[in-house]
Parts: structure tokens; C-alpha cells; sequence
């Protein structure tokens, strides 16, 4: 087996780390503390081309595959998460109209993506529906040749600046199966009757948007329906496990600078008269945490190269993501560790990496969940 990046692919991770390490730096600890983003930042990085590169070129993207959108997600992690997640995230969603939406729907939205010209974004989770989406109870009833749409979504990236989501509502709700009951909608959020609330106070990954979404007669027509109808819950499950890979990309990304500033800060920090990086406790810490780096990239390489080559492994997938989630934590947990009492204030970034690694075990299907996926499958 050759682990070996392609030389196009050694450019992209090139390009990518100057980018983020070029914009990053000086307006990261500004976002996060007022959470909001400058979307001139990320009209650069439509610019260059770093925005959507799995999409293909027809739609005026690079034409690459998810392993190369997981090489961005993890350079740009490696600077700073949340702004790395403000940029990314703004194509999350096109996977589904890629897969499986119609040739209208790609043309009318998959080149303003790649563009700069609108953001998408996903609307699943509500408010008593997370791990368990066939809970959701948000409507869409057909009227003459309109969806009417009313329900309310919750934790919804994008959804105060988005300018479509893929809805995933129910279409058919007294179907026996409660699987085959949900479609998904192609939402433009200039419909009126759409209102989106923006959620503050979040323990992390500040700079990027999330919203409460409430939808009260949302009218929208019959052909925006992504898909086959009935069908929502089994593209949403195609659809996590292509994005999943980027979750494993970013929790590298964000594991690779925890361990850059521990590097740093313990080669330069001294006590009992020497670096505290001499101590051989120091490191162990260090060769662990690279050891773990090292693994969750070998499996969430080989799970987007099964991918692109149209062989996607659901428990492979799974278990990348479980893993490199645990693997991000227990990374940023022991840099602040090594840091001290420094570490617990502002004026380290690894405090703010502490933070933002939390939702890596949670947000497209919880550690609980990628482990139930890889049981499963070992019991079959």
C-alpha cells in the first residue's frame, strides 16, 4: 500500500496551510470572542478554490474527491477551528444535491458554491430530534404543486446566512415505516415564512453560525424535492457517510495544533531549573499524542480513498469517526494539561482548542452512535 500524497495533492495541502496560516492567525481569538466571521475571508478561499473541490467541474469546481476536501478541512483546522468550520461548512449539503438531486437543482446552486455567491447547509436535527432523525416532525404537505413546510429545526450551521438548506422533513408521515416516511426539500431561505435565530453562547467553534429555524408555512414548489420521496432517511445516511470523513479531518487538524503548542510551550517553559520538556513525563505525553494523530489519519485516509473509489465502508467510516473525535479531546485535554494554569486563560490558544474539540464527538452522529454502527456490523 502507498500512503504517499499525490504531487497534486501535496499542492493542495500547500496551498491550503499558507491560506489558513496567512488569514488566521490575527482574527482567530476575535471571532471566537464576538462569534461571528467576515465572509470576505471566506469569499478568498472560494476564490483560490479551496470551497466545495468535490464538486465537479461542470459546476465550476476542481473536480477533486473527499480526500481532498479532507486535506483542506484538516490544514485549516491545524490553524484554527472555527474559522476553518465558518469556511467549510458552507458547502455542507451540496454532497446530497450531488448525489442525488436533479440536474436543475446542481446548475442553480452547486456553481454560486463554489463562486462565492451562496451559502448552503443542512436543516435535520430538532429540538427532540438529535441522534434519532426519524424523530423529526417538520412537514411538508403537498398543496397543488407546493410543498407547504412548517416545523422548527435546531443547531442548524448556517441557518442566519445560508441561502438554501436541504431540508429533511417528513412527506408521508402515516407511512407504516417510520424510515420511509422523509424526503428532502431544497429550501431557499428568502421564502417568506422562514425565520432563522441565531445561537450564541456556544462552548465552541464560535466564529461559524448556528441557528434555531422556524418554518411556518413555508411555500415552496413541488420540483424542489431533492431525491425520491420517502427516501430522505437512506440519502441522509449516504450522505453521513461521505461527511463524517471531514469531521475525522478536522479532529486531525485540531489534534495536529494541539500538539504544536505543546511543543512549543514546553520546550520553553521551565521548571525545577530545566524545559519541562526534558522531563521524560512531558515526553510521553508528546509521543502519544502523535501516535494517536498518526492513526486517526490512516483511517480516515483509507475511508475517503474507499470512498472515492465508490466503495464506501459504513463501519470503517464509523469507526474514523469515533476514534478521531476521542483522539482530538483527549489531545486538547493534555495540552492544557501540559500548559498549566496558562493554558486556562485567553491568551494561550490552546484553551480555545480545548473547546472547540468537544463537538467533534457529537456533531453527524455522536461517539455513542459511530460505536453502535461498528457493532452492528461486527454482529452481522
Amino acid at each position: 500500500m502507498d500512503f504517499t500524497l499525490t504531487k497534486e495533492q501535496q499542492d493542495i495541502v500547500k496551498a491550503a496551510r499558507k491560506f489558513a496560516k496567512g488569514e488566521f492567525p490575527d482574527r482567530a481569538a476575535e471571532f471566537d470572542r464576538e462569534e461571528k466571521f467576515d465572509l470576505e475571508i471566506w469569499r478568498k478561499a472560494c476564490d483560490l478554490g479551496f470551497v466545495g473541490v468535490f464538486i465537479d467541474e461542470k459546476y465550476g469546481g476542481a473536480g477533486y474527491g473527499f480526500i481532498e476536501h479532507c486535506l483542506i478541512n484538516e490544514e485549516f483546522w491545524a490553524v484554527d477551528p472555527g474559522m476553518a468550520s465558518a469556511i467549510l461548512s458552507t458547502c455542507f449539503g451540496s454532497e446530497l444535491l450531488i448525489l442525488f438531486g436533479t440536474e436543475a437543482q446542481r446548475q442553480l446552486v452547486l456553481p454560486k458554491i463554489v463562486e462565492g455567491q451562496a451559502i448552503v447547509g443542512t436543516a435535520i436535527t430538532e429540538p427532540d430530534a438529535g441522534c434519532d432523525v426519524t424523530g423529526a416532525v417538520t412537514t411538508a404537505v403537498k398543496e397543488g404543486n407546493q410543498w407547504v413546510i412548517n416545523g422548527t429545526k435546531m443547531f442548524i450551521t448556517n441557518g442566519t446566512v445560508a441561502n438554501y438548506l436541504m431540508l429533511f422533513c417528513q412527506t408521508d408521515p402515516e407511512n407504516k415505516s417510520r424510515h420511509n416516511r422523509y424526503s428532502f426539500i431544497l429550501l431557499p431561505t428568502d421564502t417568506p415564512g422562514y425565520k432563522a435565530t441565531k445561537i450564541r453562547g456556544k462552548l465552541g467553534i464560535r466564529a461559524s453560525d448556528t441557528a434555531e429555524i422556524s418554518l411556518s408555512d413555508v411555500r415552496v414548489p413541488f420540483e424542489n424535492l431533492i431525491g425520491t420521496e420517502g427516501q430522505g432517511f437512506y440519502h441522509l445516511m449516504e450522505f453521513f457517510n461521505r461527511t463524517r470523513l471531514h469531521i475525522c479531518a478536522q479532529a486531525v487538524g485540531l489534534a495536529r495544533a494541539a500538539l504544536e503548542e505543546s511543543i512549543r510551550y514546553t520546550k520553553s517553559r521551565c521548571q525545577f531549573g530545566k524545559p519541562i520538556a526534558d522531563f521524560q513525563v512531558t515526553q510521553f505525553k508528546l509521543a502519544e499524542m502523535a501516535t494517536r494523530i498518526r492513526a486517526a489519519r490512516n483511517l480516515y485516509y483509507e475511508a475517503a480513498w474507499l470512498a472515492d473509489q465508490g466503495r464506501l465502508d459504513h463501519a470503517l467510516t464509523a469507526m474514523a469517526k469515533w476514534y478521531s473525535g476521542k483522539m482530538a479531546v483527549e489531545c486538547a485535554d493534555e495540552a492544557l494539561q501540559m500548559h498549566g494554569g496558562y493554558g486556562y486563560i485567553d491568551e494561550y490558544k490552546v484553551q480555545r482548542l480545548y473547546r472547540d474539540a468537544k463537538i467533534l464527538e457529537i456533531y453527524e452522529g455522536t461517539k455513542e452512535i459511530e460505536k453502535t454502527i461498528v457493532a452492528n456490523a461486527l454482529l452481522k
